[in-house]
């Protein structure tokens, strides 16, 4: 149980909705900001501006999986107020106070640096990202049979880089009985790909393989898909990034080749966000529950 616990849930998606349930089921005390718009009540929640709330008093605070834009700006998709997190909001808080987020950037940095404050993102994690793979490949097949008019069966699939997401994406799209191959630049990962029955080559030679690529999916969080490689695609190819923002392609140019190319990183979110969000709410309710054994513990 979280009883005594103080949390604000700041913006954010469907996905925090279930957190909000099941924060409010262990029994935590929730101030909600940027859900105004929101007709669901939460008994045991209350909605507030953001400039209403007592800081002072969080144990903790949970923010959209994006974070915050690098103006501080917070995603409220259940209200029109906008939402920055600012310094002077942390430098109130408590000091064992945790700010939980998906991911981070330049600006969440360095204010977690100004304030001596803990962060946790719990994307980097690793039992998030596997459950997490789940919904991400159901959304990318949902998204492959949209936008082709040929089977993912039979057909050439280039998926690019081998971490938690792209092992789930290449074991699936070979079941489906599409032609997988994996393009990585580590010895131990092409091995894998090897053993996992797939075809491996090494990203330095991505031009080349891609040429006969019918599907190409990127989860790598820096450019690949460059225009020089764009340019050796056959003209029926689908791109589908599931990288962070920006992704890893030359949007621009594969749009000026003709070429459907699109970003896709919040799949779970969109394609499944009850399970989506239970799994956040699962791994940060445990997180928190060790916070505060550890807090009781400290105590006199």
């Amino acid at each position: 149980m979280l009883t005594d616990m103080h949390i604000a849930v700041i913006g954010g998606d469907a996905r925090q909705l279930e957190v909000i349930r099941k924060l409010i089921e262990l029994d935590a005390k929730i101030s909600l900001v940027g859900f105004d718009q929101l007709d669901h009540g939460f008994a045991g929640a209350t909605k507030y501006q953001i400039h209403e709330v007592d800081f002072s008093q969080m144990d903790a605070i949970i923010l959209p999986v994006r974070g915050t834009n690098h103006e501080g700006q917070i995603d409220t998709i259940f209200s029109n107020e906008k939402v920055y997190l600012k310094e002077e909001m942390l430098k109130v808080t408590p000091a064992h106070c945790t700010i939980f987020s998906g991911i981070t950037n330049d600006y969440l940095n360095q204010l977690i640096q100004n304030t001596n404050r803990e962060l946790v993102q719990l994307f980097e994690r690793d039992d998030v990202a596997i459950y997490n793979s789940i919904p991400t490949v159901e959304g990318t097949i949902m998204l492959a049979i949209q936008h082709t008019d040929f089977t993912i069966h039979g057909s050439t699939v280039a998926i690019l880089g081998l971490g938690r997401v792209g092992m789930s994406v290449a074991r699936t799209f070979a079941a489906l009985g599409a032609k997988v191959k994996v393009g990585a630049r580590k010895s131990e990962h092409l091995a894998r790909i090897t053993e996992m029955g797939l075809t491996p080559f090494h990203l330095s030679q991505l031009a080349s393989e891609v040429s006969n690529t019918d599907i190409c999916i990127n989860t790598i969080p820096y450019q690949v898909l460059t225009a020089s490689v764009i340019s050796k695609m056959p003209s029926h190819s689908l791109i589908i990034d599931l990288a962070s923002k920006p992704g890893g392609t030359d949007f621009r140019y594969a749009e000026k080749r003709g070429i459907k190319a699109m970003l896709a990183p919040s799949l779970p979110g969109i394609v499944a966000p009850k399970t989506a969000g239970q799994i956040v709410a699962n791994i940060l309710c445990e997180l928190l529950y060790e916070n505060l054994e550890k807090r009781k513990g400290n105590q006199p």
